[in-house]
């Protein structure tokens, strides 16, 4: 856990004791100097505040991971354990294959073996752990391409091992009193390769593993060595170019205060005050990890890509490393507010892709396009990024790429194949039939585990494609927008409405029965729905409210249905619950904090006239399972997918709807957030008399203007501004409730009308 600074005194406070006339000038002087000083520790500050111990304890799935790293880097590090609870570290890697956690390459002191460690600091620039037995301190810290070890043996005698696990090659030669490493792994169809140096002529002795190569330099009479390497997926040559340029000379010291500032530069763009300690921690330990995806790997203008296995010269950075089903919904939409260049070269990197492979992905990995979960993603990603502005990609080729993925690529979940039959009856009659209780399946190449998830893939292409609709108009494409729009209503197929739920519907059109709601459909409810049930996936249809209300019978039926998700029991013990459901997790009634889809709902009462239920359930939602300690995440944190979750609603606002440039105003946890914009604006978000309790906003003014309505413009946020908001603890129930007041929720939408 890493402090942070103290609080400093407001300059209300300040300029009441500085009155001149009253105090020696020289007090004078001294408060000006003092709030100069606290300023400066302010905008310098954040990354002390963040503590990546922070989840490293998972609920029931992955936890996070103490990563050092600089913002959309290559080199991620970290120990190697079971979680924060395991007292053994195993080794630390070079590097990793993010997707499946595989080092490549790993470094390891003393005898290589997995050893018992204490003493550990963590952050997201510097990490530092001691040995038990061996008293070995060791300690890192990263460049973008490249990363800095220092072994401190207190014994005097060096013994540092490395070894890559997979399979290629590791070879080690002193060269004019250099103790050099090269090395080659090779994994899922594509290679990296490393240049690492010693400070000091260490001696080798290299052996053979099961598939790869273990290296051990030693050295006796020296009681600190470094160890300096660069990575690349060109060459051997490249990796050592990269060392080169990064980390010309040695010293563990300039390479960890570079990354330091490079973090306090980025999470710089978001000064927050107010709230306490712990909240500030948790905010920007959030903010931190949400720019751990996408990864830049162009290395001196060239990048290599294994979606067509070349090498490519191009000074545009290469972008890989995003699963969108976790991140289209709330990290993208931020990475977009802070960093919209960055934003464009990302999607344009999705366009080159696509180019290469001939697929638009929506997990687009280092190695490739990846097969997995369901939805056309990039639709709603890029539409997202058009009408908020960020127009530097290749709109023309990017739409043909998510069109054809839409029509022409099967929809089938965690596939990438061609269409099947179950395609051209979703293209028929507009959903995708579950198959009825024992029913063998018939269709070739449906996922064993994974299967139909029938309903989830109806919502979530329905809402990907009227992001296409959207583009289509943009691109005057009239005829792909009536046809795009008219696949938008397909979530209505699967609307039961004498049960008020989204149902599985078999190929006659029959509602499948038997079947909970709550806890049908085998592990992770696949067979109908995914990784959530049926009262989750109800309410995912965020590009079509109005619909969906009046399908339940109108806002009020609505509401009281709303409140009912958050109120409805399990029906069964916890523990046969998460057994069935273990990405539902965090549950509040049959509302799940822990997976993504949940993110919007408590932001619809918005879109019900009760803006102040929104605030209400915001609020205890952040409290409680948003915590400084090592079990502070609900569920899977996904890359930064649920840390935006956390950054947009403890400043107070969220995207809902991506595709659509306008955020809902929900209740901030600070007294006051600025967001340094990339185009030198700023905009400000003012909470007056916030505390816990005062969480219900009484009154919104923008830009000095009162505001009727809980929601704003991207185009306000980009304009630079302030949002003041005065908070009581009484709920304001006519604030925001009037039907013109409303944030736009209909399928009818056209982006470009809320874009200025």
């Amino acid at each position: 856990m890493i402090p942070g600074p103290c609080r400093p005194r407001s300059p209300e406070t300040a300029v009441k004791t500085s009155r001149i006339g009253r105090i020696d000038k020289r007090l004078v002087l001294l408060a000006v100097l003092t709030l100069s000083t606290s300023a400066t520790r302010r905008a310098r500050a954040q990354v002390e505040y963040v503590d990546p111990t922070i989840g490293n304890v998972g609920i029931l799935l992955v936890p996070t991971r103490p990563t050092v790293y600089l913002p959309n880097s290559m080199v991620r590090v970290y120990p190697v354990r079971e979680d924060a609870l395991d007292d053994r570290i195993e080794s630390f890697p070079l590097t990793i294959n993010s997707h499946r956690i595989q080092e490549l390459f790993s470094i390891m002191p003393g005898t290589g073996a997995p050893a018992a460690w204490d003493q550990e600091k963590t952050t997201p620039y510097y990490y530092s752990t001691r040995f038990d037995d061996s008293l070995i301190q060791t300690e890192f810290s990263p460049t973008e391409r490249c990363g800095y070890f220092r072994f401190t043996f207190p014994d005097g005698k060096a013994s540092v091992v490395l070894a890559n696990r997979l399979t290629g090659n590791l070879d080690a030669q002193s060269v004019a009193g250099i103790g050099a490493i090269t090395g080659e792994e090779r994994f899922d169809g594509m290679k990296a390769y490393v240049y690492g140096e010693f400070s000091a002529p260490v001696s080798f002795a290299a052996s053979d593993l099961d598939k790869g190569k273990r290296v051990v330099a030693t050295l006796t009479g020296t009681k600190s060595l470094d160890f300096r390497y660069g990575i690349s997926f060109i060459g051997v040559d490249q990796a050592k170019a990269n060392l080169r340029r990064e980390i010309p000379a040695w010293g563990l010291e300039k390479v960890r205060d570079a990354a330091k500032a490079r973090w306090n530069q980025v999470l710089g763009q978001i000064a927050v005050e107010g709230g306490t300690e712990a909240q500030r921690r948790i905010f920007y330990t959030a903010l931190y990890r949400c720019f751990e995806r996408m990864i830049d790997i162009t290395e001196d203008g060239r990048y290599y890509s294994n979606f067509d296995h070349r090498i490519h010269q191009d000074d545009r950075p290469f972008y890989v490393d995003n699963w969108l089903w976790d991140t289209f919904r709330a990290l993208e939409p931020l990475q977009t507010l802070l960093d919209p260049q960055m934003e464009a070269d990302k999607i344009q990197s999705y366009v080159r892709m696509y180019q290469q492979a001939g697929i638009m992905p929506t997990f687009a990995l280092v190695t490739g396009p990846y097969a997995c979960m369901n939805g056309n993603h990039s639709a709603a990603w890029f539409a997202d990024a058009w009408f908020k502005g960020v127009r530097n990609f290749d709109l023309p080729t990017a739409y043909e790429g998510i069109r054809k993925r839409s029509l022409d690529v099967t929809l089938l979940p965690w596939s990438l194949g061609p269409r099947t039959s179950l395609d051209e009856f979703y293209s028929a009659h507009g959903y995708m039939p579950a198959l009825r209780p024992g029913e063998k399946e018939t269709v070739p190449g449906m996922h064993a585990f994974e299967k139909r998830q029938p309903v989830p893939v109806t919502l979530e292409n329905s809402f990907d494609d009227w992001n296409i609709a959207q583009l289509a108009r943009v691109l005057s494409r009239s005829d792909d927008e009536k046809l795009f729009l008219s696949r938008a209503a397909n979530y209505r197929n699967v609307f039961r409405a004498d049960k008020e739920l989204m149902w599985p519907k078999d190929s006659d059109g029959h509602w499948i029965e038997p079947m909970d709601p709550k806890f049908g459909g085998g592990m992770g409810a696949r067979d109908y729905y995914d990784e959530n049930n049926g009262y989750t996936y109800t309410w995912d249809v965020v590009h079509d409210f109005d619909g969906l209300f009046t399908l339940m019978g109108g806002p009020a039926k609505a509401q009281a249905n709303l409140d009912q998700l958050f109120r409805e029991p399990l029906g069964r013990s916890k523990y046969e619950f998460q057994a069935r459901l273990p990405d539902s997790t965090s549950m509040v009634g049959q509302f799940s904090m822990g997976n993504e889809p949940s993110f919007a709902i408590p932001y619809i009462y918005n879109r019900l006239g009760a803006p102040w239920k929104t605030q209400k359930r915001v609020r205890m939602l952040l409290e409680s399972f948003f915590t400084g300690t090592l079990q502070g995440i609900p569920g899977d944190e996904d890359g930064g997918g649920m840390s935006a979750f956390v950054v947009f609603s403890m400043m107070g606002f969220y995207p809902v709807t991506p595709g659509v440039p306008t955020y809902d105003i929900g209740s901030p946890v600070f007294d006051k957030v600025v967001i340094h914009l990339k185009n030198g604006r700023d905009f400000t978000i003012v909470a007056r008399n916030n505390s816990h309790d005062n969480k219900y906003v009484q009154s919104i003014r923008l830009n000095g203007a009162p505001l009727d309505r809980m929601w704003f413009r991207h185009f306000d946020i980009a304009s630079g501004g302030t949002l003041d908001l005065t908070m009581g603890d009484t709920p304001n129930r006519s604030l925001g409730s009037a039907a013109s007041s409303l944030p736009p929720a209909s399928i009818s939408i056209h982006p470009e009308d809320y874009a200025r």
